[in-house]
Protein backbone atom coordinates (compact mmCIF):
# COMPACT_ATOMS: atom_id res chain seq x y z
CA UNK A 1 0.00 0.00 0.00
CA UNK A 2 1.48 3.34 -1.02
CA UNK A 3 1.33 6.43 1.18
CA UNK A 4 0.08 9.82 0.05
CA UNK A 5 0.51 13.11 1.88
CA UNK A 6 -2.91 14.27 3.11
CA UNK A 7 -3.96 17.78 4.00
CA UNK A 8 -3.11 17.08 7.64
CA UNK A 9 0.37 16.09 6.48
CA UNK A 10 0.82 18.93 4.00
CA UNK A 11 4.50 19.80 3.74
CA UNK A 12 5.77 23.03 5.20
CA UNK A 13 8.83 24.68 3.78
CA UNK A 14 11.07 23.33 6.54
CA UNK A 15 11.18 20.81 9.37
CA UNK A 16 11.72 23.73 11.75
CA UNK A 17 8.25 25.02 10.82
CA UNK A 18 6.49 21.66 10.60
CA UNK A 19 7.79 19.75 13.64
CA UNK A 20 6.73 16.53 11.89
CA UNK A 21 9.66 14.52 10.55
CA UNK A 22 7.48 11.74 9.15
CA UNK A 23 5.21 14.02 7.13
CA UNK A 24 8.20 16.04 5.94
CA UNK A 25 10.04 12.89 4.86
CA UNK A 26 7.03 11.43 3.06
CA UNK A 27 6.61 14.73 1.21
CA UNK A 28 10.28 14.79 0.17
CA UNK A 29 11.44 11.15 -0.05
CA UNK A 30 14.18 11.73 -2.63
CA UNK A 31 15.57 15.18 -1.92
CA UNK A 32 15.00 17.94 0.60
CA UNK A 33 13.96 21.39 -0.65
CA UNK A 34 17.12 22.56 1.11
CA UNK A 35 19.38 21.44 3.98
CA UNK A 36 18.50 23.00 7.33
CA UNK A 37 20.33 24.12 10.40
CA UNK A 38 18.67 25.88 13.32
CA UNK A 39 18.76 26.11 17.11
CA UNK A 40 16.14 25.15 19.66
CA UNK A 41 15.22 27.40 22.58
CA UNK A 42 17.79 25.69 24.85
CA UNK A 43 20.56 26.22 22.30
CA UNK A 44 20.61 22.68 20.90
CA UNK A 45 21.73 22.80 17.27
CA UNK A 46 19.58 20.83 14.83
CA UNK A 47 20.87 19.93 11.37
CA UNK A 48 18.96 18.20 8.59
CA UNK A 49 21.58 17.36 6.01
CA UNK A 50 19.55 14.96 3.86
CA UNK A 51 16.20 13.19 3.75
CA UNK A 52 15.53 11.36 7.00
CA UNK A 53 18.85 12.31 8.63
CA UNK A 54 18.52 14.66 11.61
CA UNK A 55 21.26 15.48 14.11
CA UNK A 56 20.82 17.14 17.52
CA UNK A 57 23.89 18.71 19.14
CA UNK A 58 23.36 20.13 22.67
CA UNK A 59 25.50 23.09 23.70
CA UNK A 60 26.99 21.12 26.63
CA UNK A 61 26.26 17.46 25.88
CA UNK A 62 26.27 14.69 28.44
CA UNK A 63 28.50 11.66 27.83
CA UNK A 64 26.20 9.68 25.53
CA UNK A 65 26.13 9.60 21.73
CA UNK A 66 22.79 8.08 20.71
CA UNK A 67 21.65 6.82 17.30
CA UNK A 68 17.99 5.89 16.89
CA UNK A 69 16.94 4.51 13.52
CA UNK A 70 13.67 3.21 12.10
CA UNK A 71 12.21 2.51 8.69
CA UNK A 72 15.16 0.53 7.37
CA UNK A 73 12.28 -1.59 6.10
CA UNK A 74 9.77 0.89 4.70
CA UNK A 75 6.57 -0.88 5.80
CA UNK A 76 7.58 -1.23 9.47
CA UNK A 77 5.60 1.81 10.46
CA UNK A 78 5.15 1.54 14.24
CA UNK A 79 8.79 2.36 15.08
CA UNK A 80 8.78 5.17 12.50
CA UNK A 81 5.82 6.74 14.26
CA UNK A 82 7.55 6.25 17.64
CA UNK A 83 10.66 8.07 16.40
CA UNK A 84 8.51 10.80 14.89
CA UNK A 85 6.83 11.43 18.25
CA UNK A 86 10.22 11.78 19.96
CA UNK A 87 11.49 14.20 17.30
CA UNK A 88 8.30 16.26 17.47
CA UNK A 89 8.67 16.58 21.26
CA UNK A 90 12.27 17.70 20.85
CA UNK A 91 11.39 20.30 18.21
CA UNK A 92 8.50 21.65 20.31
CA UNK A 93 10.62 21.85 23.45
CA UNK A 94 8.59 19.18 25.26
CA UNK A 95 11.66 16.93 25.53
CA UNK A 96 15.15 18.28 26.13
CA UNK A 97 18.13 16.82 24.27
CA UNK A 98 21.09 16.45 26.62
CA UNK A 99 22.93 13.56 24.96
CA UNK A 100 24.07 13.96 21.37
CA UNK A 101 21.46 12.40 19.08
CA UNK A 102 21.32 11.18 15.49
CA UNK A 103 17.87 10.20 14.16
CA UNK A 104 17.64 8.17 10.94
CA UNK A 105 14.62 7.17 8.87
CA UNK A 106 16.27 4.45 6.88
CA UNK A 107 14.39 3.91 3.62
CA UNK A 108 12.13 6.87 2.74
CA UNK A 109 11.36 5.70 -0.80
CA UNK A 110 10.14 2.33 0.50
CA UNK A 111 8.14 4.14 3.20
CA UNK A 112 6.25 6.08 0.53
CA UNK A 113 5.69 2.89 -1.49
CA UNK A 114 4.47 1.03 1.60
CA UNK A 115 6.95 -1.75 0.89
CA UNK A 116 9.58 -3.55 2.94
CA UNK A 117 12.15 -2.81 0.23
CA UNK A 118 12.28 -1.63 -3.37
CA UNK A 119 15.11 -3.78 -4.75
CA UNK A 120 17.26 -5.12 -1.91
CA UNK A 121 16.89 -5.77 1.82
CA UNK A 122 18.54 -2.65 3.22
CA UNK A 123 19.30 -4.38 6.52
CA UNK A 124 21.67 -6.75 4.71
CA UNK A 125 23.72 -4.02 3.02
CA UNK A 126 25.84 -2.59 5.84
CA UNK A 127 29.52 -3.05 6.75
CA UNK A 128 30.30 -2.41 3.09
CA UNK A 129 27.96 -5.09 1.69
CA UNK A 130 26.31 -2.35 -0.39
CA UNK A 131 29.40 -2.31 -2.61
CA UNK A 132 28.21 -5.57 -4.18
CA UNK A 133 24.90 -4.04 -5.27
CA UNK A 134 23.45 -1.17 -7.26
CA UNK A 135 20.25 0.80 -6.82
CA UNK A 136 18.56 3.05 -4.26
CA UNK A 137 18.99 0.77 -1.25
CA UNK A 138 22.71 0.30 -1.89
CA UNK A 139 23.22 4.06 -2.15
CA UNK A 140 21.12 4.61 0.97
CA UNK A 141 23.13 2.08 3.00
CA UNK A 142 26.33 3.90 2.10
CA UNK A 143 24.82 7.25 3.10
CA UNK A 144 23.55 5.89 6.41
CA UNK A 145 26.97 4.41 7.17
CA UNK A 146 28.54 7.80 6.47
CA UNK A 147 26.06 9.60 8.74
CA UNK A 148 26.81 7.23 11.62
CA UNK A 149 30.56 7.40 11.01
CA UNK A 150 30.55 11.21 10.99
CA UNK A 151 28.40 11.32 14.13
CA UNK A 152 30.56 8.94 16.16
CA UNK A 153 33.84 10.47 14.94
CA UNK A 154 33.30 13.68 16.94
CA UNK A 155 34.42 12.22 20.26
CA UNK A 156 34.98 9.05 22.28
CA UNK A 157 31.74 9.05 24.26
CA UNK A 158 29.46 6.22 25.36
CA UNK A 159 27.85 5.09 22.11
CA UNK A 160 24.40 3.60 21.56
CA UNK A 161 22.42 2.54 18.51
CA UNK A 162 18.86 1.21 18.67
CA UNK A 163 17.61 0.16 15.24
CA UNK A 164 13.84 -0.22 15.59
CA UNK A 165 11.83 -2.70 13.51
CA UNK A 166 8.63 -4.74 13.45
CA UNK A 167 8.31 -8.37 12.36
CA UNK A 168 6.56 -9.59 9.22
CA UNK A 169 4.58 -12.26 11.08
CA UNK A 170 2.93 -12.92 14.42
CA UNK A 171 5.22 -13.79 17.30
CA UNK A 172 4.77 -15.75 20.49
CA UNK A 173 7.14 -13.15 21.95
CA UNK A 174 5.93 -9.82 20.64
CA UNK A 175 8.93 -7.64 21.46
CA UNK A 176 12.47 -8.95 21.19
CA UNK A 177 15.97 -7.68 20.47
CA UNK A 178 18.84 -9.02 18.39
CA UNK A 179 22.19 -8.57 20.18
CA UNK A 180 24.90 -8.46 17.48
CA UNK A 181 28.06 -10.58 17.60
CA UNK A 182 30.51 -9.11 20.12
CA UNK A 183 33.75 -10.70 18.87
CA UNK A 184 34.68 -12.05 22.29
CA UNK A 185 33.56 -9.03 24.32
CA UNK A 186 31.03 -9.84 27.06
CA UNK A 187 27.33 -9.25 26.60
CA UNK A 188 26.20 -6.33 28.78
CA UNK A 189 23.61 -7.23 31.37
CA UNK A 190 22.85 -3.53 31.89
CA UNK A 191 21.75 -3.23 28.27
CA UNK A 192 19.40 -6.20 28.65
CA UNK A 193 17.92 -4.54 31.76
CA UNK A 194 17.51 -1.30 29.78
CA UNK A 195 15.57 -3.16 27.07
CA UNK A 196 13.52 -5.17 29.57
CA UNK A 197 12.36 -1.97 31.20
CA UNK A 198 11.38 -0.77 27.74
CA UNK A 199 8.99 -3.68 27.38
CA UNK A 200 11.33 -5.90 25.35
CA UNK A 201 11.26 -9.23 27.21
CA UNK A 202 13.40 -11.39 24.92
CA UNK A 203 16.91 -11.13 23.46
CA UNK A 204 18.78 -13.26 20.91
CA UNK A 205 22.57 -13.52 21.09
CA UNK A 206 24.18 -13.64 17.64
CA UNK A 207 27.48 -15.52 17.31
CA UNK A 208 28.71 -14.53 13.85
CA UNK A 209 29.34 -11.31 11.89
CA UNK A 210 26.32 -9.88 10.06
CA UNK A 211 25.63 -7.11 7.54
CA UNK A 212 22.86 -5.52 9.63
CA UNK A 213 22.78 -1.88 10.67
CA UNK A 214 23.14 -2.65 14.39
CA UNK A 215 26.15 -4.94 13.81
CA UNK A 216 27.79 -2.14 11.78
CA UNK A 217 27.60 0.28 14.71
CA UNK A 218 28.59 -2.35 17.26
CA UNK A 219 31.55 -3.73 15.34
CA UNK A 220 33.02 -0.55 13.84
CA UNK A 221 32.39 1.92 16.66
CA UNK A 222 31.98 -0.17 19.82
CA UNK A 223 28.41 1.03 20.27
CA UNK A 224 25.91 -0.77 22.46
CA UNK A 225 23.70 -1.64 19.50
CA UNK A 226 20.58 -3.74 18.94
CA UNK A 227 18.01 -4.57 16.32
CA UNK A 228 14.78 -4.15 18.30
CA UNK A 229 11.53 -5.78 17.11
CA UNK A 230 8.48 -3.95 18.45
CA UNK A 231 5.50 -5.98 17.26
CA UNK A 232 4.09 -6.70 13.81
CA UNK A 233 4.00 -4.81 10.50
CA UNK A 234 0.94 -2.56 10.13
CA UNK A 235 0.05 0.39 7.85
CA UNK A 236 0.70 3.97 8.96
CA UNK A 237 -1.98 5.06 11.42
CA UNK A 238 -2.90 1.52 12.51
CA UNK A 239 -0.35 1.28 15.32
CA UNK A 240 -1.25 1.62 19.02
CA UNK A 241 1.23 4.00 20.69
CA UNK A 242 0.43 2.39 24.04
CA UNK A 243 2.03 -0.87 22.88
CA UNK A 244 5.46 0.81 22.62
CA UNK A 245 5.02 3.39 25.38
CA UNK A 246 7.60 1.76 27.67
CA UNK A 247 10.31 1.78 24.99
CA UNK A 248 9.41 5.31 23.93
CA UNK A 249 9.73 6.50 27.53
CA UNK A 250 13.05 4.68 28.00
CA UNK A 251 14.49 6.25 24.84
CA UNK A 252 13.21 9.67 25.91
CA UNK A 253 15.05 9.29 29.24
CA UNK A 254 18.23 8.36 27.39
CA UNK A 255 17.95 11.36 25.05
CA UNK A 256 17.38 13.68 28.01
CA UNK A 257 20.15 12.07 30.11
CA UNK A 258 17.60 11.43 32.85
CA UNK A 259 17.74 8.42 35.20
CA UNK A 260 16.76 5.31 33.27
CA UNK A 261 14.20 2.80 34.40
CA UNK A 262 16.48 -0.08 35.43
CA UNK A 263 14.45 -2.52 37.51
CA UNK A 264 16.41 -5.79 37.64
CA UNK A 265 13.17 -7.71 38.13
CA UNK A 266 11.81 -6.75 34.71
CA UNK A 267 11.33 -10.00 32.74
CA UNK A 268 13.97 -10.92 30.16
CA UNK A 269 14.49 -14.30 28.47
CA UNK A 270 17.75 -14.72 26.58
CA UNK A 271 18.24 -17.14 23.68
CA UNK A 272 21.29 -18.32 21.79
CA UNK A 273 21.08 -18.71 18.04
CA UNK A 274 21.30 -22.45 17.34
CA UNK A 275 21.17 -22.45 13.53
CA UNK A 276 21.36 -19.78 10.87
CA UNK A 277 19.89 -21.26 7.70
CA UNK A 278 20.57 -19.58 4.37
CA UNK A 279 18.73 -20.04 1.10
CA UNK A 280 21.08 -21.14 -1.68
CA UNK A 281 18.74 -22.10 -4.54
CA UNK A 282 15.27 -21.57 -5.97
CA UNK A 283 14.42 -25.07 -4.68
CA UNK A 284 14.46 -23.84 -1.08
CA UNK A 285 11.26 -24.33 0.95
CA UNK A 286 10.17 -24.25 4.58
CA UNK A 287 8.50 -27.31 6.07
CA UNK A 288 5.89 -25.49 8.16
CA UNK A 289 2.89 -23.24 7.59
CA UNK A 290 3.42 -19.77 6.14
CA UNK A 291 1.67 -18.27 9.16
CA UNK A 292 3.77 -20.08 11.78
CA UNK A 293 4.58 -17.53 14.47
CA UNK A 294 8.08 -16.51 15.51
CA UNK A 295 9.28 -18.62 18.48
CA UNK A 296 7.19 -21.65 17.52
CA UNK A 297 8.96 -24.73 18.95
CA UNK A 298 10.07 -27.77 16.95
CA UNK A 299 11.44 -31.05 18.35
CA UNK A 300 14.78 -32.70 17.66
CA UNK A 301 14.95 -34.31 14.21
CA UNK A 302 12.02 -32.42 12.70
CA UNK A 303 12.58 -31.15 9.18
CA UNK A 304 12.64 -27.35 9.12
CA UNK A 305 13.64 -26.61 5.55
CA UNK A 306 14.97 -28.21 2.40
CA UNK A 307 17.22 -26.66 -0.22
CA UNK A 308 17.48 -29.04 -3.14
CA UNK A 309 19.07 -32.18 -1.68
CA UNK A 310 20.10 -30.45 1.57
CA UNK A 311 17.89 -30.97 4.62
CA UNK A 312 17.88 -28.69 7.64
CA UNK A 313 16.60 -30.41 10.78
CA UNK A 314 16.29 -29.52 14.45
CA UNK A 315 19.54 -30.48 16.19
CA UNK A 316 18.85 -29.62 19.85
CA UNK A 317 16.14 -31.14 22.00
CA UNK A 318 13.92 -28.22 20.97
CA UNK A 319 14.55 -25.18 18.79
CA UNK A 320 12.30 -22.18 18.17
CA UNK A 321 12.05 -20.53 14.76
CA UNK A 322 12.63 -16.82 14.21
CA UNK A 323 12.39 -14.75 11.01
CA UNK A 324 11.38 -17.55 8.61
CA UNK A 325 11.18 -16.18 5.07
CA UNK A 326 11.54 -18.46 2.04
CA UNK A 327 11.22 -15.48 -0.31
CA UNK A 328 14.60 -13.94 0.46
CA UNK A 329 17.18 -13.73 -2.29
CA UNK A 330 19.54 -16.66 -2.77
CA UNK A 331 22.48 -16.37 -0.41
CA UNK A 332 20.51 -14.58 2.30
CA UNK A 333 19.34 -15.89 5.66
CA UNK A 334 15.95 -17.59 5.45
CA UNK A 335 15.59 -18.77 9.04
CA UNK A 336 17.08 -18.58 12.51
CA UNK A 337 16.52 -21.17 15.20
CA UNK A 338 17.15 -20.40 18.87
CA UNK A 339 17.56 -22.23 22.18
CA UNK A 340 17.63 -20.90 25.77
CA UNK A 341 20.98 -19.40 26.67
CA UNK A 342 23.50 -21.61 28.44
CA UNK A 343 25.03 -20.84 31.82
CA UNK A 344 28.47 -20.34 30.25
CA UNK A 345 27.64 -17.11 28.39
CA UNK A 346 29.83 -14.21 29.61
CA UNK A 347 27.82 -11.22 30.90
CA UNK A 348 29.24 -8.14 32.53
Amino acid sequence: MSVTVTETQSPASSLQQQHDLLAYTLAHPQRLPQPEQFSLADGTNVSVAEVGIVRFEPLEPDAGDVVISAGVHGNETGPIELVNRLVSKLLRGELRCRNRLLVLLGNPAAMVAGKRELEHNLNRLFSGAHLRYQGDEAARAERLETAVREFFSVRQGQRYHYDLHTAIRDSKREKFAIYPFRHGKPWKRSQLVFLANGGVDTALLIHSPQTTFSYFSSNEFGADAFTVELGKVRPFGDNDPASVAAMEAQLARLIAAEPLQMDDAAPMTVFDVAQEIHKHSDEFWLNFADDAANFTLFAKGELLAQDGDIEHRVQATEEAIVFPNAKVANGQRALLTVVPVGADQPFE
